[in-house]
Order: C-alpha cells, then sequence, then structure tokens
C-alpha cells in the first residue's frame, strides 16, 4: 500500500476504495466526516498507487494492510472490491473492528446459487478473456456492474481508463471464499449496502448479512457507487453511533 491519507481527528475510521479508483478519489463525499469527530484513514490500494500501474489488484493482500491500518480499533468501511478487502481484513483482526460497513462486495460465493448472481458471472467473465482495449473493456465492465458510462464524466472515464490493468490483471472475485464463520462469530455490527439496482448485488448483500448476522440496507439512487447515493454518510453515522438502521421505504 503505497500511499495512505489521513482527514481528521477522533474515532478512527478506515476506507477501503473499490477498483478503478484510489481512495481520496472514491471517498471525498465522505471527508465531512473529518470534521465530525473522525480520523478517516484513506488508503489507495496497491495496485491503484501508481501510473502507469505495475500490479494486478490482489484482495488478500490489500486485507493484511487494511488490518494493520485498524490500529487499536477501528470502524471500517469497503465499497465494491474493497469491500471484499474490509469482509477479509476484519476476519483477521476481528477485535480490532468496531463496525463493519460493505457495500455492494462482489462475494459471488456467498450467493452463487442466485440466478442473478450466476448471470452477471456468466456476464462478467467473457470481458476478462477477450483481448479488448481497455477502454472498451471499462465501459463494457461499468455498464454490466451499474454504473452507466453516459452518467459519468468524460475525465473521470479516462482517469479510470489508466487503472483498468490493475483489474484485468488481478483477483478474479468469483474465486474468493469469505471466512463466513470467523465473520459470524466476529463481535462487531455488520451492515452491507446495496443500490437497488441490480438483483445480483442485492442478493449478494442480503445473503451475506444472513450468513453473518448483519444487517442489509437499501439506499438507491448511484447505482453501483452505493457510496455516493443520499443517505449513506448519514447511515455511517448510526451504524457508528450504535443506532437502529434502515432502509428509506422501510
Amino acid at each position: 500500500m503505497a500511499v495512505v491519507e489521513v482527514w481528521g481527528t477522533g474515532e478512527r475510521v478506515v476506507l477501503v476504495h473499490g477498483s478503478l479508483a484510489t481512495g481520496p478519489q472514491e471517498w471525498q463525499p465522505l471527508r465531512p466526516l473529518a470534521h465530525r469527530g473522525y480520523e478517516l484513514v484513506v488508503p489507495t490500494r496497491r495496485a491503484y498507487a501508481e501510473i502507469p500501474v505495475r500490479w494486478g489488484e490482489d484482495v488478500h493482500g490489500d486485507a493484511a494492510e487494511v488490518a494493520e491500518l485498524l490500529g487499536d480499533g477501528a470502524h471500517l468501511v469497503g465499497h465494491s472490491s474493497g469491500g471484499m478487502v474490509a469482509l477479509l481484513a476484519a476476519a483477521q483482526r476481528p477485535d480490532a473492528v468496531r463496525s463493519l460497513v460493505v457495500a455492494e462486495p462482489p462475494a459471488f460465493t456467498v450467493a452463487e446459487h442466485e440466478p442473478a448472481v450466476s448471470r452477471l458471472r456468466s456476464d462478467l467473465e467473457p470481458l476478462f478473456a477477450e483481448a479488448m482495449g481497455d477502454k472498451a473493456f471499462l465501459e463494457e465492465f461499468l455498464t454490466t456492474v451499474g454504473s452507466p458510462v453516459q452518467d459519468l464524466p468524460p475525465t473521470l472515464l479516462q482517469e479510470w481508463e489508466h487503472l483498468v490493468p490493475a483489474m484485468r490483471r488481478g483477483t478474479v472475485m468469483w474465486e474468493v471464499l469469505l471466512p463466513l464463520d470467523v465473520l459470524a462469530a466476529a463481535p462487531f455490527r455488520t451492515v452491507t449496502v446495496s443500490g437497488d439496482h441490480h438483483l445480483a448485488f442485492t442478493a449478494i448483500c442480503e445473503q451475506l448479512a444472513q450468513a453473518v448476522g448483519g444487517e442489509h440496507v437499501v439506499l438507491p439512487g448511484a447505482g453501483h457507487e452505493v457510496q455516493e447515493a443520499p443517505g449513506f454518510v448519514e447511515l455511517l453515522e448510526r451504524v457508528w453511533a450504535g443506532r437502529p438502521v434502515s432502509s428509506p421505504a422501510a
């Protein structure tokens, strides 16, 4: 992990970004929390810390580094593949986790029996096998996971295109086995968050919450970029304060 930024002071929170992003880029919507009594620890995972990209993303290696960032205790938040990193890190050091929130982690093996999850895997596998250019891959990938290309700024797409090799060379998410028994026995609160835009991610979040004895919340409005959805910051504050959470329609 080449770069770690720290925003604010107070109760420690570790934020783990997903694929095709840096930590500061992905978690900018949460930055106001640095002025509300929280120390936001914002790593950029090793594969995404340098351009041109030198490594493929490695959720297991990243998890070991994130586990160290927990220090004597921290809240842990992860989005997409960063959610997988957060889940693995939490299992490594459960006593150092105060709470765990994961937004649409691609935990295929947790819900592989669900038809929508099988279809998503079938849609994604050819993308990683085909010899298309990085730009074409990026557009197809984003559309498939629920981040419509037409809704994104062209400058952002250009930035992400440079990071595509880290994903294409990295961990195959549908092969990652999560230590569900460890997570289920852990003392911390776990909340999964889906964006109500894709049946597969809804099923994964539901099944994961059930498997670890956690809670599932739906926050629509931002597709797969759930960390940008209305209500996400407020949800985090409620979790960290030990208060009840619910989906907006509940």
